[in-house]
Formats: C-alpha cells, sequence, structure tokens
C-alpha cells in the first residue's frame, strides 16, 4: 500500500458539502452546548434586528412631531435590549471556545494515536516537518473554525437572513431591491469557492513543506557544517520558502478576494433603498422612519455578508486543513494480525522460515524474490552483501517491520502476521545501527520495551542486570542507571548503542537481529558484548549483519543477498569472494 499522504490528498479531495459532511463526528458530545451556543446566537440576532424597528417608531410618533417627553422610557428598553444581546454574545463565545478546546484535544489525541497504528513504512513515505504541521498547524485551523468562525457564520447568517425578512415584509418592493445585490454576490461566492478552498489547501501543504525542510535541515546539520555547505541549507530553505510564500500571497488573494465584491454589493443596495425610499415618500407611500430602519436593516444585511465573506474565507482554510487530518485519521494499516488457524500453521522445527517471499517497495524496486530459508534455534546467521542488497529489508521482514508482497514468513511454525504486536516483540530483538533513545534516564531507556521490570527497583533492576552480565556496561555511565539521556548529544553514538544492546538482551528474545550494532563501538567493548551475548539461552537464535567480517566469523551459516536474491555463502573464504566480486560492496 501507499502511505504517502500528498498521493492520498490528490486521490481523495471532497467537495465542500462532503467535507462539512465528515466534519459531523468531530463534534459527537458536543450536542448540548451547540444547542445552547445556537439560541443564544438566535436571541442576539433576534434583539437586534428589533431596535430599528423601535427607532422607527420613536422616529414617526415623537421625534417628527417634536414629542420629546416620552423617549427616556425607550431609551431604557434599548439600553436593555442591547444589555441582552451583550450577554446573549458573551455566552456564545464562551460556550463555542469551549467546543474548539475539546475538540481539538480530541483531534490531536485522535490523530497521534493513529499515528502510532500506522506501520514503518508510512513514516518512510512522508516527512517529520509535514506531519508536526498537520499536528499543530492545520488542527489548529478547525480550533478556530469551531471556537469562533462557525458561532460567528451562524450569527451573521441568522441577522443576515432576519434583516432580509424583515426588509420584505415592510415594502415587498423595495425589500427586494434592496436585496437583489446580494442574491448576485451570493452566486458570485459559490463560483469561487472552490478556487478558495484549494488556494488554502496549497497554502497548508507548502506550510507542511516547509516545517519539513526546516526539520530535516536542523536534524542534518553537523553534517552541514562538517561540509561547510551552509550555502546548501540557504538554497533549499530558500526555494521552499519562496513556494510558501507564493503559495501563502495566492491563499490571502483568495481569502480577499470576496469582500471588496460584498462592500460593493451593499453600498449599491443603500443606493437603491435611498433612491427608491425617498420617492416612495415623495408620493405618500412611506414614512421617514420606516426609511431609517430600513437603512438599518440594509446594513444588517450587508454588514453581516462582508461577515461572511471573512468567515467563508476561514471555513475554506479549515476544510483545507480537515482534508490534510482526514487522509491520516482514514490511513489503513494493511499489517493487520490474521486469526491463527490451522491454515496458518507449518509443521517444522526451524524457529523462522521464509516460504515462497518475495519483497517490492512501493517505488516498484524488487528487493527480494522468491526466496526460501530457514533459520534453527540457537545458531548463528551471518546476513552478508554489497550496500543496498537486501539485507536490512530482510532483517526488517523478519520482524515484520513489513509484510511480503508475496510469500508467507513463519515464526515458530505460526505465520508471523498472526502474532499479536506484543507478543511478536517479546519474541523478537532488533538492535538497530543508529540506535533511537528517549529523554529520560538510563533506565528509562532500558526499560522501554521490557514491561516485566517497569514495577523493578533501581536495586532490584541492578541484580538483573548483573545477572544478565551487563554490569560492565552500566558503569560507562555516569551516574549508572540514573544518568540523563538527552537529546542533545551527549552521549557517543557507542554510548547510546549499548543503551540498545541492554534493552534487547534484558528481553532474552528467541531470535536477535543486529544490523551492524557493533559498527560505532570500540574492539574492547565489542568483545565484551560478545561474551554477554555468549551467555543468552542455548535456543536464542542470532542474525548478524555486518560489513566487518571478522564480526561474523564464528557464524553456523552465512547468506549472501543481492540482486532478489539470497544463497548459502559457504565459508568465509567464499563469503569474501562473492563481496569482491560485486562493484558495490563495501
Amino acid at each position: 500500500m501507499n502511505y504517502e499522504l500528498n498521493a492520498a490528498e490528490n486521490k481523495n479531495t471532497q467537495s465542500t458539502v462532503a467535507a462539512v459532511r465528515s466534519l459531523a463526528p468531530l463534534v459527537t458530545g458536543e450536542t448540548t452546548p451547540l444547542i445552547w451556543a445556537v439560541i443564544a446566537t438566535l436571541l442576539n440576532s433576534g434583539i437586534t434586528l428589533a431596535a430599528p424597528l423601535l427607532i422607527a417608531y420613536i422616529i414617526d410618533t415623537h421625534i417628527i412631531k417634536l414629542q420629546f417627553g416620552g423617549l427616556l422610557p425607550y431609551a431604557f428598553v434599548l439600553l436593555g435590549i442591547y444589555m441582552v444581546g451583550f450577554i446573549t454574545s458573551y455566552l456564545q463565545t464562551r460556550l463555542m471556545g469551549g467546543v474548539g478546546r475539546r475538540l481539538l484535544f480530541r483531534l490531536q489525541g485522535n490523530i497521534f494515536t493513529k499515528l502510532q497504528e500506522l506501520p514503518v513504512a508510512f513514516f518512510y513515505a512522508n516527512k517529520t516537518g509535514d506531519l508536526i504541521s498537520r499536528i499543530n498547524n492545520d488542527t489548529d485551523k478547525l480550533n478556530q473554525f469551531f471556537s469562533r468562525t462557525l458561532v460567528q457564520f451562524v450569527g451573521s447568517l441568522a441577522s443576515m437572513i432576519g434583516a432580509a425578512i424583515f426588509l420584505v415584509v415592510l415594502h415587498p418592493l423595495l425589500g427586494l431591491a434592496a436585496l437583489a445585490p446580494a442574491a448576485v454576490i451570493l452566486v458570485f461566492t459559490l463560483l469561487v469557492s472552490p478556487w478558495v478552498k484549494r488556494m488554502n489547501a496549497d497554502s497548508l501543504k507548502t506550510t507542511g513543506d516547509l516545517a519539513a525542510e526546516v526539520s530535516e535541515s536542523l536534524q542534518n546539520f553537523k553534517v552541514v557544517v562538517a561540509f561547510n555547505r551552509r550555502d546548501f541549507f540557504r538554497t533549499r530553505f530558500a526555494v521552499a520558502n519562496e513556494r510558501n510564500f507564493l503559495a501563502a500571497v495566492k491563499a490571502g488573494i483568495a481569502n480577499q478576494v470576496l469582500q471588496p465584491a460584498f462592500s460593493l454589493a451593499a453600498n449599491a443596495a443603500q443606493l437603491v433603498v435611498l433612491a427608491y425610499g425617498m420617492y416612495l415618500i415623495t408620493i405618500g407611500d412611506f414614512t421617514l422612519g420606516l426609511l431609517v430602519s430600513f437603512l438599518s436593516y440594509v446594513t444588517s444585511v450587508y454588514n453581516p455578508l462582508r461577515q461572511l465573506a471573512a468567515l467563508w474565507a476561514d471555513f475554506q482554510i479549515a476544510l483545507a486543513g480537515w482534508d490534510r487530518i482526514s487522509v491520516i485519521l482514514q490511513m489503513k494499516n494493511q499489517m493487520t494480525i490474521l486469526p491463527a488457524t490451522l491454515d496458518t500453521l507449518v509443521e517444522t522445527k526451524s524457529l523462522l522460515t521464509f516460504k515462497n517471499v518475495s519483497f517490492a517497495y512501493t517505488t516498484g524496486k524488487v528487493v527480494l524474490e522468491n526466496i526460501n530459508l530457514e533459520l534453527q534455534p540457537g545458531h548463528t546467521y551471518a546476513l552478508v552483501g554489497p550496500t543496498g542488497g537486501g539485507k536490512t529489508t530482510t532483517a526488517s521482514l523478519m520482524a515484520r517491520l513489513y509484510d511480503p508482497t508475496e510469500g508467507t514468513i513463519y515464526l515458530g511454525g505460526r505465520d508471523i502476521r498472526t502474532y499479536a504486536n506484543t507478543e511478536r516483540a517479546a519474541k523478537i530483538g532488533f538492535i538497530l545501527q543508529d540506535p533511537i533513545l528517549f529523554s529520560g534516564t538510563v533506565k528509562d531507556n532500558i526499560l522501554y520495551g521490557n514491561p516485566q521490570y517497569h514495577e523493578h527497583s533501581v536495586e532490584e533492576l541492578q541484580t538483573v542486570i548483573a545477572a544478565a552480565g551487563l554490569s560492565e556496561l552500566v558503569k560507562s555511565f555516569e551516574g549508572g542507571l540514573s544518568g540523563a539521556v538527552t537529546l542533545d548529544d551527549t552521549l557517543s553514538l557507542g554510548q547510546k548503542q549499548l543503551i540498545a544492546f541492554m534493552r534487547a538482551l534484558l528481553r532474552k528474545p528467541e531470535l536477535l537481529i543486529l544490523d551492524e550494532a557493533t559498527a560505532n563501538i570500540d574492539t574492547v567493548t565489542e568483545k565484551l558484548l560478545e561474551t554477554i551475548i555468549s551467555k543468552l539461552p542455548a535456543t536464542t537464535t542470532k542474525v548478524i549483519i555486518a560489513h566487518r567480517l571478522s564480526t561474523i566469523e564464528d557464524a553456523d551459516e552465512i547468506f549472501f543477498i543481492n540482486d532478489g536474491a539470497i544463497v548459502t555463502a559457504g565459508s568465509m573464504e567464499q563469503a569474501v569472494a562473492l563481496l569482491r566480486s560485486d562493484p558495490r560492496s563495501s
């Protein structure tokens, strides 16, 4: 399966209606605050719309007749109306703000949970910076939409519709004339909305690409400095930054294009009302107070309409962000756990069996083709071959970091796909060439993946470590098990590798895979590790990938991997001959 997110986005672009429908599950459990927020919004809009009618009545019955004595009670009524409007406006903002924060919390949690469910292939197919941008930046767009834009959108829509109804009721012909520019602008909005959404989607994508470029460049900055290629760093950043800038400019233009058109429509409507309204007054079909209230209602139609232009742009940004988020949430892990049935079992004494196994990456490159091999319990196997020949891929298939594109891999006579992840991880130890550690202590990192020791005190863990022959390794860290592990490279690569060794060896796996695991360790420590590994249970099967042939000279069997094939190399001399015959060998 192709786990590349940008490719999935291009295939699954949603219409606005479909995107809105897909947003519905996000507000599960928020029905009550949403209903109260809508009630407060509608009440606020209704109160706001009642004021112009009262003002029209005051003008026609008191101000025109110069009867100012009874104005004070009406002033208090208007003040009361505006105070209720203030309270309802506060309530709707408070309620929707809570909805937005809770939605953001759940959404980021859902994305992170989904990421943990996805296989290694997903993370190779996508850049870390882009994933971070989706989790932080794109989810915040949705938070802003639900906490701010949605309530303003509903309020503006309610005010606009209510004012439009008042216009038509007060004077149908004048009302329809006032609303004609609004009809034109709404058609224009529907026509340009897909373009606005597309420009915002491009802007969010380039923002993710820029974050990915910065993340990658900073992660590899030591190499940049070592080769004095800051110019290369600057050039790559400048290209990504310019793409992001141009996309942001286009998105900005798209987001602002509606507002001038809406302002023009509002001005046109006011001119129509003034001209037509004055004419109606001259023929006795209208009053000055009604004209003032009419102009107020025209403003109540077109001001929200102008706000809707900005809010509609925010809505399109939120939908573009949701497209980028939903494509992660829709990703399916094809490496599912199969039910253990008789069909998934084979009669074998081997610990691990490859049966007609082939593997190719999504790029189409075939790494292994129709491979059959068996690993016996307690034996040591070496995988040799040229760089890029498929050694690490073979080891990754053994640990089920990938599934073969064809054929089956059996672990202990069972299809490896029938093992639960925890059960499989307990049976297989994998020490990578580049060890992965986490901030904390040496103890925290050793216990990662070793739940049976989580409740152990430092003293109890030291006893376990001594029994495993690992005490000498712990002494190489300042502070021992309590020594700090940070991400600022205070530990050498060799020290990190030692922690990875201890983490794997304490689990006493049935299959131990060492992928260039001693490449960064001095020869004295390497000999110590060999002694420790030799103390593992006699049934432990070891698979060693190494370029240094001295590391694998004691292997029971050597496999040469190249050009999709795995062949038995025989003796060490034959392995050396095979390596020397390939121009890519190193």
